[in-house]
């Protein structure tokens, strides 16, 4: 099979295009920065800087991962703009390519996985989130209702759409352990306010084999919880990674002093949802890390 991924060489990306390849799969990758991309990415990757540059090689599979992180910067006007684009720009662009492969009279790709995000929920308390809980306005869930809906116009087409709405992203290397491990490992760590909120997390290794089981089973499409089937609340995660490190987590983190540092974007830290993938469970996927002790016992196995 051939697949086509945007976001490539981003932190769940890379994994992927390496999983592809282990299982014969053929992979080209769309990147802004092509020679960079292909710095970090296995050499039997192809990379280019525009889908439709691969339009006489038609993909028979599309994952649609890219966009600016969310946490990167401070959630001013402008950025917030950035980060909407980001993400509707480069889905708009491969919904045009499927036309113009339309247009060309080549074969369209069977189906397309397309990121989104937890944060399409919103603040949702202490209630058990599926895939059919009603959002909560705010800009997380505006972000991703947009970017869902840039993507929407491909099933016009005929292809089968998944949209993957991703927990937390847990890995060495990267993700979201990549900010948290050092002041833990210093124990320094603790919770962020009163830790009550809900941290839905994925391992990556889950997430790319969700994103291939959502490739290969031609009856899923629609939204999909992308999170482990035991979320926890951010004074867990906190005392399971400072157990797991043998460090103390005696530092909690104000409310206030985050809505100070951070504004809105502090939301991402003091807000959540007890969000569990309720579909993949249903269609049979099976989770190798289902608790967050099992995905970190894996991760800190070398810290």
């Amino acid at each position: 099979m051939r697949v086509l991924i945007t976001g490539g060489s981003g932190f769940v990306g890379r994994r992927l295009c390496e999983r592809l390849l282990a299982r014969g799969d053929r992979v080209d990758v769309v990147s802004r920065s092509p020679s960079k991309a292909a710095r970090t990415l296995p050499g039997e990757c192809q990379v280019r800087d525009s889908a439709m540059g691969f339009i006489e090689t038609p993909p028979e599979a599309v994952v649609n991962l890219a966009g600016e992180s969310i946490a990167g910067k401070r959630w001013s006007e402008a950025q917030k703009k950035r980060l909407l684009a980001s993400r509707v720009e480069s889905t708009t662009a491969l919904v045009e390519f499927c036309r113009a492969l339309e247009k060309a009279g080549k074969p369209l790709p069977s189906v397309m996985v397309s990121g989104s995000a937890m944060g399409y929920y919103g603040d949702q308390g202490r209630r058990v989130v599926d895939e059919q809980t009603p959002p909560h306005a705010e800009f997380a869930h505006r972000l991703c209702a947009q970017w869902e809906a840039a993507v929407e116009p491909v099933t016009d087409l005929g292809v089968r759409l998944a949209l993957l709405r991703t927990g937390l992203v847990l890995d060495a290397g990267g993700g979201t352990l990549a900010k948290m491990l050092p002041p833990f490992k210093f124990g320094l760590g603790g919770r962020f306010g009163d830790g009550r909120q809900f941290m839905p997390w994925v391992h990556r290794d889950d997430l790319v084999e969700a994103i291939l089981y959502l490739i290969d089973q031609p009856s899923l499409e629609g939204p999909f919880n992308g999170s482990a089937p035991h979320p926890v609340t951010n004074a867990e995660f906190t005392r399971t990674l400072a157990r797991q490190l043998h460090r103390p987590a005696l530092f909690p983190v104000p409310a206030f002093a985050l809505k100070a540092g951070l504004g809105e974007m502090s939301r991402l830290l003091l807000t959540g949802a007890d969000m569990r993938p309720a579909r993949l469970l249903e269609a049979g996927f099976g989770f190798r890390y289902p608790t967050l002790d099992e995905a970190l016992d894996e991760i800190l196995a070398d810290a």
